[in-house]
C-alpha cells in the first residue's frame, strides 16, 4: 500500500491517518509552510515546524498547533514523521514519513539557493519523493542572488538620482523579507505596506536580520522620493500609492523570466526572483534524494514527468489544489500558461 494517496481532502497517509497540506478540513494535518494554498483553516490538529508558528497563528488565528524542530521525529500510529528544511520561506519543511522500512518525502514548496532568511534546503534520502513543479520548464533559470540584488540596487539608486520613489511589488510573505535582507539600505529609506510589516515582525522575532523599515505616513515628502517601497501586488493602482507622487515601479517574481509578463503587469521593470526551485534546482533536488519513484504536483507536471521518465525513473503526477496563493508565485499569470496539472493518479479507492 502507498504511504501517501490522493483523496478529495488532500494528500493522505492511510497508515498514519493524517494529511499533508490538505485543502479541505480534516482531523490531523501536517503543514509544510504558511502560504495560504498549503495552510488553511478548519483542521482539528496542526503539526508544523516551530518557525512556522508565528506566520500560522497570524494567518489562521487560534489553532491547535504542535511544532517540531528540523530532524526531530515523532511516532503516530506506527508511522515515524520528521520535518526537514525546504528553503522556501521561514519555517518551510519537507515531511519525511517512514513505515515498515519504506520512506517517502513530501517536499511542499522548496528552493535550493540559500537566501539568508530561512534554513537552506536539505536533500532527504527516500524511496519516493513528492515534488512541486511550479517552474518545471527548462526556460526557468534564476540569476544568482548577488546578481539579483545588484540589479535591484542599481534601479533604486537611479530612481533616487532622478528624484522619484521606487515601488517594488513583491509577495508579503517570503519575497519581501528576502529583499529586506539583501538590498543596500544605505541608498535610502525603506517603506513597507501594512500587509508586509506584520510578517517582517515574525522574521525579526525568529532572529532574521532585516533592513529597518518605516511607515509612509511618518515620512516627509522629500524622504518618500528617495524610498524603496515594498508592497504586495494587490496594492498596484490603489489610493495608497498616491502619496508617492512620482515613482517607478517594478515586480519581483519568477514569472518575470517570461517574455511579455512585465508588459502585462504594467510595470516599468521586472526582477526575476522566486522562492521556488528553477529547472536546474528541481533536477538537482530530485537527484539528491536518490528516489526511484517521483510524484509531481502543481505546475508543469507533464514536462517534468516526461523528463524524469526519460531518465529511467518511475514518475507520474499527483493532482492537487496548490498554486493559487496570492502570497506566493502562484499559478502562471494570464496568457502565460505553463502546462495543465496532470490527473494521472487515481483517488484513494477507499473514499
Amino acid at each position: 500500500m502507498d504511504l501517501i494517496v490522493a483523496r478529495p481532502q488532500g494528500l493522505y497517509c492511510p497508515a498514519g491517518d493524517f494529511y499533508i497540506d490538505p485543502w479541505r478540513p480534516v482531523g490531523r494535518a501536517i503543514i509544510t509552510h504558511a502560504h495560504s494554498d498549503h495552510a488553511r483553516v478548519g483542521h482539528g490538529h496542526y503539526l508544523a515546524h516551530v518557525q512556522s508558528e508565528g506566520t500560522l497563528r497570524h494567518r489562521l488565528g487560534d489553532i491547535n498547533l504542535q511544532t517540531l524542530e528540523y530532524g526531530e521525529a515523532i511516532g503516530h500510529n506506527g508511522v515515524r514523521v520528521s520535518l526537514h528544511p525546504a528553503g522556501h520561506v521561514l519555517g518551510s519543511a519537507q515531511v519525511r514519513i517512514e513505515h515498515k522500512g519504506e520512506v517517502w518525502v513530501a517536499s511542499g514548496d522548496y528552493k535550493l539557493e540559500d537566501d539568508g532568511t530561512c534554513t537552506p534546503f536539505e536533500a532527504v534520502p527516500c524511496h519516493t519523493f513528492i515534488t512541486e513543479s511550479t517552474f518545471g520548464l527548462p526556460v526557468y533559470r534564476w540569476p544568482a542572488q548577488p546578481e539579483l540584488f545588484a540589479d535591484i540596487n542599481r534601479w533604486w539608486a537611479n530612481n533616487v538620482a532622478e528624484g522619484r520613489a521606487s515601488v517594488l511589488y513583491c509577495y508579503s510573505f517570503g519575497k519581501a523579507q528576502r529583499i529586506l535582507s539583501g538590498v543596500d539600505a544605505s541608498i535610502g529609506p525603506i517603506v513597507t505596506h501594512g500587509a508586509v510589516e506584520p510578517l517582517n515582525a515574525v522574521y525579526r522575532a525568529a532572529g532574521v536580520r532585516l533592513a529597518p523599515t518605516q511607515h509612509a505616513a511618518d515620512m516627509k515628502p522629500a524622504e518618500l522620493k528617495r524610498a524603496l517601497v515594498l508592497a504586495p501586488p494587490s496594492a498596484q493602482s490603489t489610493p495608497w500609492l498616491r502619496r508617492f507622487s512620482s515613482y517607478s515601479d517594478a515586480f519581483a517574481s519568477g514569472w518575470m523570466q517570461l517574455r511579455g509578463t512585465r508588459r502585462r503587469r504594467g510595470v516599468d521593470r521586472g526582477f526575476v526572483m522566486s522562492d521556488h526551485a528553477d529547472w536546474p534546482g528541481l533536477l538537482k533536488a530530485i537527484g539528491g534524494t536518490g528516489a526511484q519513484r517521483i510524484f509531481v504536483t502543481h505546475g508543469s507536471i507533464p514536462v517534468l514527468v516526461r523528463w524524469l521518465r526519460e531518465q529511467g525513473l518511475d514518475a507520474q503526477g499527483f493532482h492537487t489544489e496548490y498554486g493559487g496563493d496570492d502570497d506566493d508565485d502562484g499559478p502562471a499569470p494570464p496568457g502565460e500558461s505553463h502546462g495543465e496539472q496532470a490527473k494521472g493518479v487515481a483517488p484513494d479507492e477507499a473514499t
